[in-house]
């Protein structure tokens, strides 16, 4: 059991553990974290005594427009930097990855390589079931490469990325860790003073609960000097686009945002105890989008684009989309794009190696690039 790992980890740190690595523990322990148990975290229904079901729903189950109008994007991308391969990071069931290769066959642009890359072995037989159509297509990675061209997709990979947890007391700051309960029968916080701090200054002295995206930033980092490593090497380019709940950085860290973003999903049913039954739910935070672009900037990408995602499907066709489909599935797309939904609380951002920029389709109206 999860709780029964961090608890020997506890004791073994000393009896307290950052939140960063309390969140790996719990989403990503082979065998035990959330992610790495091999039942259903996606799905319409509530998981029930048996597993069957899921705790919520990603935009790929939720409609199949979705994917179909990505495609559009993922399509222009690849002609834009000479290049037939696809990474997904973050796969989760295989749904987007199966649909996407769906469209693009229907566009009539090749790819010739699609390679998933996810920290849980659990969920590929699952990917695998779901790509069966395109066996000499799909490939799996353990690892990444020196050198990578090709287009990347991140579909809700980068909020489940463990994040260190900051809380101010009496205008002092303290990282917030773990640890465990006088009887050694639960975890609790506990907070040891830092010289960690929010990116922006935060006026005032009143108590104040925030998440930073190490984790986060270094991963952009690092496909940035692997996509810039493989344009070098073969001429061809490479693009991103992360798709997401987040805000840039002043309202991420706005004044009133007191108790920050951290947030449990299990049975489609939304908590903020992160330390009650680790390992049996999701645990995210959203995503820092100014820290994302100044990452990928900061390794040499060329910042595309940043938008809500109800603009960048737009841009790309939806409302097209949706006015040739049937009611229920028009219903199901509405949710994407909804701004009470997932229309405004997600956003896109995209990127390219310096040498194959261009004026990508998904951002060409509503263009929020400035307010990053």
């Amino acid at each position: 059991m999860a709780p029964r790992l961090i608890a020997r980890e506890i004791a073994a740190n000393g009896g307290w553990l950052p939140f960063d690595r309390y969140m790996h523990l719990a989403l990503y322990a082979p065998g035990l974290g959330y992610y790495a148990r091999g039942d259903r975290q996606f799905g319409w229904r509530a998981a029930g005594p048996n597993g069957a079901g899921g705790d919520f729903v990603t935009s790929p189950e939720l409609s199949p427009l979705f994917a179909q109008t990505l495609a559009v994007q993922v399509a222009e991308a690849l002609r834009a930097t000479g290049s037939d391969q696809i990474w997904e990071f973050g796969p989760g069931s295989g749904v987007l990855a199966r649909d996407l290769l769906a469209a693009l066959r229907a566009l009539g642009q090749p790819v010739a390589r699609y390679t998933l890359v996810d920290v849980s072995g659990a969920l590929r037989a699952r990917q695998q079931a779901a790509l069966a159509e395109y066996a000499g297509v799909a490939h799996w990675a353990d690892a990444l490469p020196e050198a990578m061209t090709g287009i990347i997709i991140g579909n809700e990979v980068l909020d489940a990325m463990p994040v260190k947890l900051l809380a101010r007391h009496s205008g002092t700051w303290h990282e917030r860790g773990v640890a465990l309960d006088a009887a050694g029968a639960a975890f609790v916080w506990a907070d040891r003073p830092t010289a960690l701090r929010p990116p922006i200054d935060m006026a005032g002295s009143g108590d104040y609960v925030t998440e930073i995206h190490p984790q986060a930033r270094a991963f952009i980092a690092t496909l940035a000097e692997r996509l810039i490593a493989g344009e070098r090497a073969t001429g061809q380019g490479g693009a991103a686009f992360f798709i997401d709940y987040g805000f840039p950085e002043a309202e991420y860290w706005h004044p009133q945002r007191t108790m920050g973003t951290l947030a449990c999903h299990r049975a489609h049913r939304v908590d903020d105890d992160p330390l009650a039954a680790p390992g049996e739910k999701d645990i995210t935070a959203h995503v820092d989008f100014t820290g994302i672009a100044l990452a990928g900037q900061d390794a040499g990408l060329t910042v595309l684009g940043y938008t809500s995602q109800a603009r960048f499907l737009l841009n790309l066709g939806l409302a097209e989309r949706m006015a040739a489909s049937s009611l229920p599935r028009r219903a199901n797309a509405m949710k994407l794009i909804a701004e009470h939904e997932m229309g405004e609380l997600f956003k896109v951002i995209g990127f390219a190696t310096p040498g194959h920029a261009w004026a990508a389709s998904g951002f060409a109206q509503g263009d929020r690039s400035h307010r990053l």
